[in-house]
């Protein structure tokens, strides 16, 4: 899975790392064994496309290498992300984003990425990598792209806090691309019921921010937020949810850019919504482990196991929460413009 690291430090470690290698392995033809050394974001460039969408600019990297994929399909496929977290978002989160493409020799589909805040001029920059034989089922398939441009709308956390980071990306992902008509909502349902269990709390378990796993950093962050969207939507009589919540984080500039106690993004994201549940909720699960009854979750949404699969059940007490929550928004799907 993908991760994300903030600055700063390391921005320092990797300078300083970049220099020695510099120093020992540099010959009259480059880095020893091709291989660039140094921040990813002053990777070289092959060639460059600009896209815009939700209020803002992306530009698109290629790093020296081949795809037997066009440029234009792996275009489409990081505009789809992008229309993804725009229309979930209401905008894209940030006013300038950078994604380098890494082509990986003779490798197949989406490998690695990892996004950062604050880097190289750009409020957001994303390094992904994508094999030389990636197919066009591969990229339509992908989830990682959406993935790592949802990190682009939250702000930077301290190293205990990564779990809401990671599983808040987990879990909007695929809500967003059912949203922006890339999934179905019977498929995103169905992986939330099979996956949703590896963050449950494990024996010695000591809260989300003590405990870090990689169950708990992503799943149990991705439980964190169904609950969050499911008890908003209760308290508000599903006129608002986790989404609302989001969008109003964004919109007082908790972006991947910044750095705020996760404190300060919760009280954002309640103003938002009228609620004390992010609040709550955090203090409630921040240092205790808290088992979820998933089963009872999943009947009371109307989400009913099958030997195939899933199957919803529109009579089941909180179906229209469960609708809500994947429907699309009142703002519209955005698509991107060149």
């Amino acid at each position: 899975m993908p991760q994300r690291r903030k600055l700063l430090a390391l921005v320092s470690a990797v300078c300083i790392g970049a220099a020695f290698l510099l120093a020992h392995s540099l010959t009259q033809n480059g880095p020893a064994n091709g291989e660039h050394r140094g921040p990813p974001w002053r990777s070289p460039v092959a060639s460059t496309q600009t896209f815009h969408i939700g209020g803002a600019t992306l530009q698109v990297d290629f790093a020296p290498g081949l795809l037997d994929l066009p440029a234009s399909q792996i275009m489409q496929w990081v505009e789809n992300a992008a229309s993804s977290v725009a229309t979930y978002y209401g905008r894209f989160p940030v006013p300038r984003d950078r994604i380098l493409i890494q082509p990986t020799e003779d490798r197949h589909g989406v490998m690695q990425g990892t996004t950062w805040g604050d880097v190289g001029g750009f409020p957001a920059f994303t390094r992904i990598r994508v094999g030389q034989h990636t197919t066009t089922r591969e990229l339509t398939d992908d989830w990682m792209m959406t993935h790592e441009l949802t990190h682009t709308a939250f702000p930077s956390q301290e190293d205990e806090h990564h779990w809401i980071e990671e599983g808040l990306a987990v879990y909007v992902e695929p809500v967003a691309r059912v949203q922006a008509g890339f999934l179905q909502p019977e498929k995103i349902w169905a992986d939330m019921v099979r996956d949703m269990p590896k963050g449950d709390p494990q024996p010695g378990d000591q809260g989300l921010d003590n405990t870090h796993t990689w169950g708990r950093t992503y799943w149990g962050g991705a439980q964190f937020c169904l609950l969050a969207d499911v008890a908003i939507r209760e308290q508000t009589h599903n006129k608002k949810g986790l989404q609302d919540a989001l969008r109003a984080i964004v919109a007082a500039g908790g972006t991947i850019d910044q750095n705020w106690p996760t404190e300060k993004a919760f009280a954002a994201g309640d103003a938002g919504t009228g609620t004390h549940v992010l609040e709550d909720q955090y203090k409630r699960m921040a240092s205790t482990p808290v088992t979820i009854d998933l089963e009872a979750l999943w009947k009371k949404l109307g989400i009913v196991r099958t030997e195939t699969g899933i199957r919803f059940d529109s009579t089941a007490p909180e179906a229209a929460i469960r609708e809500a929550i994947t429907a699309a928004p009142a703002t519209g799907r955005i698509t991107p413009s060149p």
